[in-house]
């Protein structure tokens, strides 16, 4: 693996996860996918290493971020307490249904969600219209949001940020309960990913089920560093820019596994 390439996607995953708090993933999977198909490994193989992978890195940027989001007093974690229960059944049952589907489609299906976020980020004005809804409603929309997030291999960002915010959460305090949800979503969708992989052939060399963990030691060795840099920008650089500037990105890099298909 190129150490350079993991090790920059690594300090990208870990800005964005304290920024937005996105977790990280929807940067690492698409990047560490073309790595391992760079290595020679098909592409419905590269994508659940890569989401596996993803999600265990994201366990890490999660605590950093959420520890420095913390100390400025922005995680609302009533918010969190009555999500993760939702959240931690439906990222299991996430990594559950990505072992069972063709790793083909996973490939395509997260090529769909990158350009969907892309332009969710460029040109959504989410406002707020009213109050978190009950209590089951709650139960039901986390267990929705782990889903998606197991199988995309993110942390639920992308789903949770606007969401609160449509709830009538202020966006700093979204991204920050947003980033604190995420550590639920990967602990959960990880064992799920480690004990689906674990009676797969041919899996690249140190791996633990469709976890990887050199590729897992360079994100992180980068992201640790980055993400309370993220966090502290998050409070101080305006939303609309970096949403935008982070959308061109995700749709450049849906391209680019768009291409790597014909």
């Amino acid at each position: 693996m190129d150490l350079t390439t993991l090790l920059i996607s690594g300090a990208i995953a870990g800005t964005l996860a304290g920024l937005l708090g996105i977790g990280g993933g929807i940067v690492i999977v698409p990047i560490v996918t073309l790595l391992f198909e760079s290595q020679g490994l098909q592409e419905g193989m590269a994508i659940k290493m890569a989401l596996g992978t993803s999600l265990a890195t994201i366990i890490v940027t999660a605590i950093s971020s959420i520890y420095t989001h913390h100390r400025k007093r922005a995680v609302d974690w009533n918010i969190f307490t009555m999500m993760a229960p939702g959240i931690l059944a439906g990222s299991l049952l996430g990594a559950w249904f990505a072992d069972l589907i063709p790793g083909k489609i996973l490939y395509f299906a997260f090529i769909i969600f990158l350009f969907a976020v892309s332009l969710q980020m460029a040109f959504s004005r989410v406002s707020a219209h009213r109050g978190l809804p009950g209590r089951l409603a709650i139960n039901g929309i986390s267990t929705g949001f782990g889903v998606v997030s197991a199988l995309m291999g993110v942390g639920g960002g992308s789903l949770n940020v606007p969401f609160l915010s449509y709830c009538g959460i202020p966006i700093k305090r979204a991204i920050a309960t947003a980033a604190a949800i995420g550590l639920p979503i990967a602990v959960s969708a990880t064992i799920g990913y480690i004990v689906g992989g674990l009676n797969e052939e041919n899996l690249p060399a140190g791996s633990i089920g469709y976890v990887n963990l050199p590729v897992f030691g360079g994100v992180v060795a980068a992201s640790l560093i980055f993400a309370p840099l993220g966090a502290t920008l998050a409070h101080k650089l305006p939303d609309l820019l970096l949403r935008r500037f982070f959308a061109v990105f995700l749709f450049v890099l849906a391209c680019k596994m768009t291409f790597n298909l014909l």
